[in-house]
């Protein structure tokens, strides 16, 4: 006689929609200020993100134009670090969550 075998039950990944807050990266925003120049800003996004020339001059563009960019994005830990880095730079930085 033969035994029962149990299934593995698996949980499928949310998708679209079925995501939760949690679920969501947090998003470090930079504004604009009035001290800053515009080529130590391109500056400090190409030595704290590793981005290119010209990405870094996008995003300061669009600090400069639109007043703020959204400059990296990930867990709530990488996030706060990526704030204190621009702080420590003389950037005004926040986070938040993506909503």
């Amino acid at each position: 006689m033969s035994m029962p075998v149990e299934q593995d039950q698996t949980q499928a990944e949310p998708i679209g929609s079925e995501f939760t807050a949690e679920d969501k990266p947090w998003q470090t925003i930079v504004w604009n200020d009035p001290v800053n120049l515009m080529s130590y800003v391109t500056y400090v996004f190409q030595k704290l993100f590793g981005y290119s020339r010209e990405h870094a001059t996008k995003l300061m563009l669009d600090v400069h134009h639109k007043g703020r960019a959204l400059v990296s994005s990930g867990s709530k830990d990488k996030v706060e670090g990526d704030v204190a880095k621009l702080h420590a730079a003389g950037l005004w930085a926040t986070m938040q969550h993506q909503s």
